[in-house]
């Protein structure tokens, strides 16, 4: 029977499981850059390097374990065994990270957390189009990216405190939340009991999909994952060097750079919802490539505006402590990431049929894992080649966002469909 309304019941409790994944990267693109740089005097090119090292392990799991999700059939379903094998171990690998004394001890943790965190990331992504019809789904990714928004602020502002108290302090706090976050989706979430009846040979595959893509005449679904892959290489810069851009090109303490990215963080949040709502009103290409016009527009005054300027404080709140011209400008930012973030999943999902979901979600991961190796790596040697001006990540993302609205421009799928049949889950 066809659902009248979106279940925000259901859709905030599978949150949750975006919830937990947002607050260990928050955390590890926040705190692991100063880690490197700071305990084990990495320079700025090779810790470009060493935080893509999970991304190319990823570059070959997620999508394949997005597939595989597809065919997969338990008694639990199709998604929750990677959720209930991946969480733990990353809870457990993430621990270790800030009590590694010796690099390789470090690196090993860094190694394991990225594996287990792709065990279980697509999956969990994955369940949202799995229990939300395609005319809400934007929606739905708006109450999902809320979640995930909650876990950065939690990761970035709480964090930052916890920080100065001891390192380790926010990284045990994201292992508490991660396994928390696996046991409410694992209680609380049904997932549909129709499954795959596909023969073999039919069956969903990545390479594949990926080869009907390339052929397609319609060019819509590769040229939203490449502007997928744009657009994250530009965001990329900010969450790999950001708390090392406001240390040392900014000149701020190590814990006001992450007080800066949670107030990013906040808007978008408050953001998250009404940009799916944006998104189902006016459609999802408009917004997407209206938010990616602000986010540049955000970078390009990072990098032109003079450091005293944006240091200059405005105000002070409570929680957010002091909030300088950058935090304001990051502010803009935010809600231009919320544009871009909240509708393309719902985008890329509704260019299929439902039985490649989890295909195409992997499909998703492929691309943003791709540009998160690119990125850091690409922003890490320009930054070292400029003499450690960690400004340069400010001038390179508009370059990367410009390409992503040059692809967005070109694609005529992916809106919301009218969904002729949709079995409703009871949460």
């Amino acid at each position: 029977m066809q659902p009248k309304k979106l279940n925000y019941l259901r859709t905030f409790l599978l949150g949750f499981g975006f919830f937990g994944v947002s607050v260990i990267w928050g955390t590890y693109n926040a705190f692991v850059p100063l880690f490197l740089a700071n305990r084990f005097g990495i320079r700025p090119g090779l810790i470009g390097f060493l935080m893509t090292l999970d991304n190319i392990a990823a570059l070959f799991i997620q999508p394949a374990v997005g597939a595989w999700s597809d065919r997969l059939q338990t008694r639990i379903g199709r998604r929750m065994p990677f959720v209930l094998a991946g969480a733990p171990i990353a809870a457990v690998a993430f621990g270790i990270l800030p009590i590694a004394a010796a690099l390789p001890v470090f690196l090993a943790g860094k190694i394991a957390l990225i594996l287990s965190m792709a065990v279980w990331r697509t999956p969990v992504v994955a369940l949202m189009p799995d229990i939300t019809p395609s005319k809400y789904r934007s929606q739905a990714n708006g109450v999902i990216n809320f979640m995930g928004g909650v876990g950065a602020i939690i990761s970035f502002l709480l964090g930052a405190q916890l920080y100065e108290m001891n390192p380790a302090f926010p990284f045990w706090l994201g292992s508490a939340l991660v396994v928390l976050a696996a046991i409410l989706v694992f209680v609380f979430i049904r997932e549909p009991k129709v499954y795959n009846t596909t023969p073999k040979n039919q069956r969903p595959n990545l390479i594949k999909s990926l080869k009907e893509i390339l052929k397609d005449e319609d060019k819509s679904a590769i040229r939203i994952f490449l502007a997928i892959m744009f657009w994250f290489i530009a965001y990329n810069a900010i969450e790999a060097f950001f708390t090392l851009f406001a240390h040392v090109h900014l000149g701020m303490a190590e814990a006001d750079g992450v007080r800066l990215l949670g107030q990013l963080s906040l808007l978008f949040v408050l953001f998250a919802l009404p940009s799916g709502f944006i998104g189902g009103k006016i459609g999802r290409r408009k917004t997407i490539s209206g938010g990616i016009i602000l986010m540049a527009l955000a970078m390009l005054l990072m990098a032109f505006l003079p450091v005293p300027f944006l240091t200059n404080v405005l105000f002070a709140v409570p929680v957010l402590g002091e909030v300088p011209i950058v935090g304001v400008i990051l502010m803009f930012a935010g809600i231009a990431w919320a544009f871009i973030n909240i509708n393309s999943l719902p985008m890329v999902v509704d260019m299929t049929e439902d039985i490649l979901i989890g295909t195409y979600t992997g499909l998703y991961y492929l691309f943003s894992t791709m540009a998160a190796i690119l990125g850091p790596n690409i922003n890490g040697w320009l930054v070292e080649l400029a003499g450690n001006d960690y400004s340069v990540i400010m001038y390179i993302g508009p370059i990367f966002m410009l390409l992503a609205l040059v692809m967005m421009a070109g694609v005529t799928r992916g809106e919301a469909k009218v969904d002729s049949e949709f079995q409703e889950i009871k949460a």
